[in-house]
């Protein structure tokens, strides 16, 4: 009974099965490299992996981040906004941070899985700000290749919520700026 299932058990049903979904449509450039085993583990080694990350950028360890990361990993973040855009390489992905710490934002993973090329990350997103909040879900899609991040996408839940805040909480500057 859909009534009885809790939020979430919702949630965790729901990322699942988006899970293979993910996996088979990576955005990039490039045709992505089919994984050998489809099937997501929430034991996984490549989950380990992220979960380290995680804890060393909770902590602002940039240096054990920087050592998860590959030298030319990919950051995407999808959208019509001033954040939006491949992000390349650490420097790249470490000053998109900066930006994204203004907002004050903060995540609570509802559910991780991987297989041995790609883990899915499905977490609640949202910011503490006094204002201009936001508060929706996100998947993130890891490829891991020898132990490192090489890519990573993060896919909102509703992109028109997410690029309304980032174009209020970013905004661009003048036009007359913008083309100096």
């Amino acid at each position: 009974m859909f009534n009885q299932v809790t939020r979430k058990e919702f949630l965790k049903i729901g990322g699942i099965s988006s899970i293979s979904f993910l996996m088979r449509c990576h955005f990039d450039q490039q045709q992505a490299e089919a994984a050998p085993n489809p099937v997501a583990n929430p034991n996984h080694p490549n989950v380990a992996i992220i979960q380290r990350y995680y804890d060393a950028y909770g902590k602002g360890d940039l240096n054990t981040v920087r050592q998860i990361f590959a030298p030319d990993i990919r950051w995407g973040i999808p959208g019509h906004h001033s954040l939006a855009g491949v992000h390349r390489g650490p420097d790249q992905v470490f000053a998109f941070f900066q930006q994204l710490a203004k907002a004050k934002f903060k995540a609570d993973v509802l559910f991780l899985g991987g297989n041995d090329s790609y883990v899915v990350d499905v977490h609640r997103g949202y910011s503490n700000m006094e204002r201009d909040n936001i508060d929706i879900l996100w998947a993130f899609l890891f490829q891991i290749k020898n132990g490192r991040i090489v890519e990573a996408t993060n896919f909102p839940g509703d992109q028109h919520a997410a690029d309304a805040f980032y174009s209020r909480v970013y905004p661009l500057k003048p036009l007359p700026d913008r083309l100096a």
